[in-house]
């Protein structure tokens, strides 16, 4: 008996689907929306009550910072968006809707609402812990920062910093490489020539990867809440021609939400599962990602993060997600649009073709793969390379990560891409049991920091300023970069 390589591939993604993706994905969900759901009780709703402020910090703060080679709360926002903003945001809603159904939308809604709390307090407690390195004078942190600073387990650290780095630098790599390719073999008829672009692919990351970084990283994160608004106004172009499927879109959006069409297989827990896989992939919520951004932001108060990260999860899905939504929804129902066999980048490039953009629909929505992907690339390497300086100064260590790098961008271009967007699942969703189960830990630290900035904004100070006595009688010994400040004297 004959058993082909792509025999081999198929039997690994229906394994890694139907035997471990499946199973961790309901643990996950426990500790995503379990701690989640925890956490908005306690702040009572804090990401929808001061949606307004953190717009406030995020758009009106200092755009530089006077401290440095620091960045700013504004830059952090641009990059914690700009790394959320990505190929989640069409090729993964897209695959929501033909996996799960139209009802798919109303839970990455409702889990966005929910994990907005958890990105304020893994956030918040980023800044809390983070450290400022004497060799560069910049500020550090995320998950493994707060778990040895914090919880003081060594271990669990080195664990979480290990883990981060699989799940960014090969996960997250691996399906925007290959979903960046899928799109620009659908757009220019390349399906015969898939190795030659998985070439040129690699090639260019490695450029990146070991050339100018640095600039390219600082031009992307800007450059892609641009191209993040020309992709709303396009999306608003189409639905305006379909205006007329609006009131359907939303109703199948409601109705199958908890009645879920036949077609869908497994019912309202396929449905919700997919709803919380792909709206996770695309806010990054609770998993532990953005704390390695905002940690490094110059900021008075920890809260400011957490306020101004928890906007951009619900930018990233109440608004650029649901715009490809309504993109694809108002464009036919559940049944037509299965009827096409296409999901993920082609089909949204098939809608947009038909709709009103003809010819130049695929290789328009391939530049913005191709964009996104590159962007989120870049993000996911630096989070990857600033966990892998925690777990060991050795810069040879460095060059292995960017060669893995570069490695997974090719691998990742010729395997089926269903088998990396499951890989990723699976590591995505470690990734969020082990950084949850940290948030819970320390929450009350972040509960704390938030407790006395809202007392400074009550007293009318606008500029409210963090000390660790705020904290009260938690151990601050691993808090080690906020002096005493103005906070202690408006403590209720």
């Amino acid at each position: 008996m004959n058993i082909s390589f792509q025999d081999v591939l198929n039997n690994a993604d229906t394994f890694v689907n139907n035997v471990i993706d499946v199973n961790i994905w309901y643990i996950a969900f426990v500790f995503l929306i379990g701690f989640g759901i925890f956490f908005t009780i306690k702040l009572k709703g804090m990401q929808l009550r001061h949606v307004g402020e953190a717009g406030h910090l995020a758009f009106t703060g200092e755009k530089k910072s006077s401290v440095g080679k620091s960045i700013s709360s504004f830059e952090a926002f641009c990059i914690g968006l700009g790394a959320r903003i990505g190929i989640g945001n069409i090729a993964g809603v897209a695959a929501a809707i033909v996996t799960g159904g139209p009802g798919a939308i109303f839970w990455m809604w409702i889990f966005a609402v929910i994990g907005a709390a958890s990105s304020f307090m893994e956030c918040t407690l980023g800044q809390i812990f983070k450290e400022k390195k004497e060799t560069h004078g910049l500020y550090v942190g995320g998950p493994a920062y707060y778990i040895k600073n914090g919880l003081k387990k060594h271990r669990y650290a080195l664990f979480v910093a290990v883990l981060t780095v699989i799940t960014y630098g090969i996960g997250f790599v691996g399906v925007q490489a290959g979903s960046a390719s899928d799109a620009f073999i659908a757009a220019f008829d390349f399906s015969n020539n898939t190795l030659i672009f998985a070439i040129v692919l690699t090639v260019i990351t490695a450029f990146i990867i070991f050339g100018g970084i640095k600039r390219i990283a600082r031009a992307s994160y800007y450059m892609v809440p641009a191209m993040a608004l020309c992709w709303l106004v396009l999306c608003l172009i189409v639905i305006a021609i379909n205006y007329g499927m609006i009131p359907s879109a939303i109703e199948a959006i409601f109705v199958d939400a908890f009645t879920p069409q036949s077609l869908v297989g497994g019912g309202i827990g396929t449905v919700i599962l997919t709803g919380l896989r792909r709206g996770v992939f695309s806010n990054e919520a609770g998993i532990g990602s953005v704390p390695n951004v905002a940690s490094a932001a110059e900021v008075k108060h920890p809260v400011k993060q957490g306020l101004i990260q928890s906007l951009g999860v619900l930018i990233d899905t109440l608004l650029v997600c649901s715009a490809t939504a309504f993109v694809i929804l108002t464009f036919g129902d559940y049944s037509y649009i299965l009827g096409t066999g296409l999901t993920k980048a082609p089909l949204v490039q098939y809608i947009m073709s038909e709709s009103f953009l003809g010819s130049i629909a695929p290789p328009l929505l391939a530049i913005f793969m191709v964009v996104f992907a590159f962007s989120s690339l870049i993000g996911y390497y630096s989070i990857s390379e600033s966990n892998v300086k925690f777990l060991t100064h050795n810069k040879r260590y460095t060059l292995v990560l960017q060669c893995i790098i570069v490695a997974i961008v090719f691998i990742s271009c010729i395997i089926p891409l269903n088998l990396m967007w499951d890989i990723c699942d699976v590591f995505m969703a470690c990734m969020g049991i082990a950084n949850m189960t940290a948030v819970l830990l320390l929450c009350r630290y972040a509960f704390a920091a938030y407790k006395d900035y809202r007392a400074q904004k009550k007293a009318g100070i606008e500029e409210p300023e963090f000390s660790k006595e705020c904290l009260g009688d938690l151990d601050t010994s691993g808090v080690t970069v906020w002096d005493k400040g103005k906070a202690e004297e408006y403590k209720d």
